[in-house]
Parts: structure tokens; C-alpha cells; sequence
């Protein structure tokens, strides 16, 4: 709400998804790896970005599609924001993907967005997107009143070969447009819930990793994290819990009765069992504060897990210190291991697939073959669950749909959407499944060269309608500089 007590929320997105394929079932005869495993816990397949691109040509490409699919006036966006965490340049922000935009759309005849436009950049790892969102939420109840505000998630999710993340890896961006009276959802921050805790290691991007990187071949800056599997699932999972918390405190609601209720949950996803572990657990923590009926299904799982039902309540309520793991020692330890051994019998059960699996079903099938797209995940998934739902009419207007952002590090956002009552029409024009449609299918050796950023031979695709880097600056002197700036063009469908 605005302080005049107006709607606002959002009214459209777009992607662009870069097509360079990757099949996980390949991957895995490449890498020894097991495929039924990594079918189960990862997805089928990931995209990775291409030699002409970067993390702002998948943003500024995706601005343009929402722009074009929503008829944008460019003249009434006041606010572009961008959530990423593979920016390269440590100066400028969502002003580089204005101003490819803004050429762009000059050399197509239109005008340009509104010189007094706000360009701020938001950095927490997998959550700046959301912040981002925030942040135009507030500047259209504030000083923008009346105008249109854009976020754009974009990010480039690179791992090492040969770690356990490699199989997690994506590229993409999703492009948001927000407005008072929205078309597709009204977003309810005043019933919002947050979480935020310093996780020391949990997953980092220190700068000392870029020094010393050969980049002769190619201006590809390689961004691969820092990273503890098991102890940032952990993290992922209390950061959850407490922002849910926060949002049921702030609410007065039943935790229990809530997430019952609701119809479809979209999550953070880095992997497709991160998001089902965290809502299964955040589900058993509700039936421990909920009816006597509640903790009595508690109860039975706790038995079949050989655990007494009061020591895991005890444990629910004990408010560990996750930091306290980030140790060699510990890293690998559970913060809750009563909770996680209930879980476990949990998703063996009759009850999984309706409390869980159904909620999480919107768009996750096609979620099964992006990969991780940090910032860019959760509205990925949220404009394939949005399609999907449309095709299955399986939502209605008034419809209370939950999100969760995530970042590493850590802190989480719990944000109700409400569907709008023309959210239909606006969700027609998402066009997310045409964004996924084009898929050049990559061998061992061109992903592999692509990865490391090597030169690699024809991959048997011209971009069109999608901005490029056309070559990256090197002069290094007194009168001029432009050591390692990149330099775009926007290739026209008809050029």
C-alpha cells in the first residue's frame, strides 16, 4: 500500500535465458557423476552465458522484452533498479543497463526512460532482486508516486569443474514491472516477514579471487564462489524458519492453518530439493505450535524416526547459533538434527506430496532445467508458475500466493503476493516458456571452453533482438582510459 492507501505490486515480467545448454544427463557420462541422483536433487539441465555476454546484456536484453510485451512508456519509468551479484564494474550499476536501453530504444525510434530515473544496484547475494523490489515498492509510495518502477534480476551462477556445484550452474535475468494499481499481483509488504544473521562463510564472493586471472582470450571475468554445501543448506533453513516467523508473529497467524491454506509457494532455488526441504521443515516446526491434532501428527513422525516428540520441540524452540558451525570442524553438522531425522521420515509420508510437492508444483517442471540463477530464480520460477497457472486455471483473483527470498550470508524476505484482478490478461504476456524455447544443445568440449573462458568454434547461433558485447576497451594512458570497459550493441532481429 502507499500512504494514500493505493495498491501497488506488480504488472509484468520478462526473461531472457541465454541458450547455451547443457544436459545434466550428459554432464554426468562427461563428469562420472550418477544421474538418477543428480536428476533427483539438481534438475535436468543448465544454460550458461555465451562469448558476447555478460550479466548486463542479460539484464538490459531482458528490460527490452518487458518494455516491448507491455508497451512500456520508457518516459514514465522513474526507478531501474538491478539485483545481481555478478556485477563486474564496482562503480556503476543498473546506470549501464539504462544506458544500453536508452541507445537502444533511440535507434528503434522510441524514447528513451526518464532522465530523472533512479539507477540504484542492490548486492546481497540471491536476495538483491528482492531488496530491489522493495526499494521500488517504497519509491512508487513515496516521492514516485504516479510513475512505473522496473527491477531487473540478472546473474551469472559459475563453479568450478569438478566441485559439487558445477551441476547447480545458470544463467539468466527476469525483468519486473511495478506500479500502483498492478495487473498481475498486489505485492503486501506491510504483512511481509524478514530475516537477517551474519553467516561468516556460508557462501562468499571475495574480491582476492579475481586477482591473477589470465584473460587473454576472452573479457570473461571467471566468478566462481566460495562456498559449504552443507553448511549453507543449513543456513537456507534457519534463515527461512525465522523470516516465516516474523511474518506469522507480525500477522497473528497459525502457522499451521496458513500454510495449509495457501495454494502455491515459490522459493528460492538453487536446487530442486533446497526449496522442498525448506518449506517440509518449516512445515514440521507449524504442527509443533499448532492443535493438539498437530503436534499428534508431529508426534507419529517422531516415533517412526525414533525421537522423542518433546525433545524435538525442545529443539525447535532452542534458537542455535548457526555461525557456531562455520568451522572446518563443524561446518558439516547439524543445527537441528532431531528436526532433520523427523524430516526425513516426513517426506517418506502420504502427507509430503499435498503439503509440500502440491504447493511447490507451479512451474517447477520447467524450473527443473535453468539451474541456478541466484537473484534471478525466484522470478523465473514465479513467471513459469504464473504460466502454468493460466494455462491450468488453477488460480483466481484474490488468490494469496507466498514467496521467499533468500541470500546467502544470510537473510530471507517472506512476501505474500495477492493476484490481481486482470492478472490473466498481464500473465499472457510473461512469455516465459518463448524465452526457453531456443536451446543450442552444447558437446564436452564447447561447454567446457565456454566454462573456462576459452575461445571456442561455432556454436550454431546468432543472436538477434538481444544485446551483445561488441568489444571490450584496453587503452590505458594519461589523456584516455578504458582499460576493461565493455562497449554493447543491441542486434536487431532485422539487422
Amino acid at each position: 500500500m502507499s500512504s494514500s492507501g493505493t495498491q501497488i505490486g506488480l504488472s509484468g515480467l520478462a526473461a531472457y535465458i541465454p541458450p547455451y545448454r547443457v544436459w545434466l544427463d550428459d554432464w554426468c557420462q562427461w563428469t562420472g557423476n550418477s544421474w538418477p541422483k543428480i536428476r533427483e536433487v539438481v534438475g535436468r539441465s543448465f544454460r550458461i552465458r555465451g562469448p558476447e555476454q555478460s550479466v548486463y546484456t542479460l539484464a538490459a536484453t531482458a528490460v527490452m522484452r518487458l518494455i516491448e510485451q507491455y508497451d512500456v512508456d520508457p518516459a514514465k519509468v522513474r526507478f531501474l533498479g538491478l539485483g545481481t551479484e555478478s556485477s563486474t564494474d564496482n562503480s556503476a550499476g543498473a546506470i549501464i543497463v539504462k544506458g544500453m536501453v536508452d541507445r537502444a530504444l533511440i535507434e528503434r525510434g522510441k524514447p528513451p526512460i526518464a532522465r530523472s530515473c533512479e539507477v540504484p544496484e542492490f548486492k546481497h547475494a540471491c536476495l538483491g532482486g528482492v531488496y530491489g523490489m522493495k526499494g521500488a515498492i517504497r519509491h512508487l509510495a513515496l516521492d514516485g508516486r504516479g510513475s512505473q518502477a522496473i527491477v531487473v534480476c540478472a546473474d551469472i551462477a559459475e563453479y568450478a569443474r569438478g566441485s559439487s556445484g558445477e551441476p547447480t550452474q545458470g544463467a539468466g535475468a527476469v525483468a519486473m514491472l511495478l506500479e500502483e494499481n498492478p495487473k498481475l499481483a498486489v505485492v503486501d509488504l506491510v504483512n511481509s516477514g524478514s530475516a537477517s544473521d551474519y553467516r561468516v562463510l556460508d557462501f562468499r564472493k571475495p574480491m582476492l579471487r579475481f586477482c591473477g586471472q589470465d584473460r587473454s582470450e576472452t573479457h570473461q571475468v571467471q566468478d566462481y564462489p566460495v562456498f559449504n554445501g552443507k553448511y549453507s543448506t543449513t543456513c537456507y533453513i534457519d534463515e527461512t524458519l525465522h523470516a516465516l516467523a516474523d511474518m506469522f508473529d507480525k500477522r497473528r497467524l497459525d502457522p499451521r492453518s496458513y500454510l495449509e491454506s495457501l495454494k502455491a509457494v515459490f522459493m528460492h532455488r538453487p536446487y530442486r530439493k533446497m526449496p522442498e526441504t525448506g518449506l517440509a521443515v518449516s512445515y514440521l516446526f507449524a504442527l509443533a505450535k499448532g492443535s493438539a491434532e498437530d503436534r499428534a501428527e508431529l508426534a507419529a513422525y517422531c516415533y517412526e524416526a525414533g525421537v522423542e516428540p518433546e525433545a524435538v520441540r525442545e529443539e525447535m524452540e532452542s534458537q542455535p547459533l548457526v555461525s557456531a558451525l562455520a568451522t572446518p570442524e563443524h561446518a558439516r553438522n547439524e543445527v537441528y538434527p532431531l528436526s532433520m531425522a523427523v524430516y526425513r521420515v516426513f517426506r517418506a509420508s502420504r502427507h509430503y506430496r499435498r503439503q509440500i510437492l502440491d504447493k511447490l508444483a507451479l512451474g517447477s517442471d520447467t524450473m527443473l532445467d535453468l539451474g541456478n540463477l541466484y537473484t534471478a530464480a525466484l522470478p523465473a520460477w514465479m513467471a513459469a508458475g504464473f504460466e502454468q497457472a493460466l494455462e491450468e486455471k488453477s488460480l483466481a483473483a484474490g488468490d494469496e500466493v507466498l514467496t521467499l527470498g533468500y541470500g546467502s550470508g544470510d537473510a530471507a524476505e517472506v512476501i505474500p503476493f495477492v493476484m490481481a484482478e486482470g492478472w490473466r490478461d498481464a500473465c499472457a504476456k510473461i512469455g516465459f516458456a518463448n524465452a526457453m524455447s531456443l536451446a543450442v544443445d552444447l558437446r564436452r568440449e564447447q561447454y567446457e571452453a565456454l566454462h573456462d573462458g576459452r575461445r571456442v568454434g561455432s556454436l550454431g547461433y546468432v543472436p538477434r533482438d538481444e544485446f551483445v558485447i561488441e568489444r571490450v576497451g584496453d587503452a590505458d594512458d594519461r589523456h584516455f582510459s578504458d582499460l576493461g570497459i565493455e562497449y554493447y550493441r543491441y542486434v536487431d532481429r532485422a539487422s
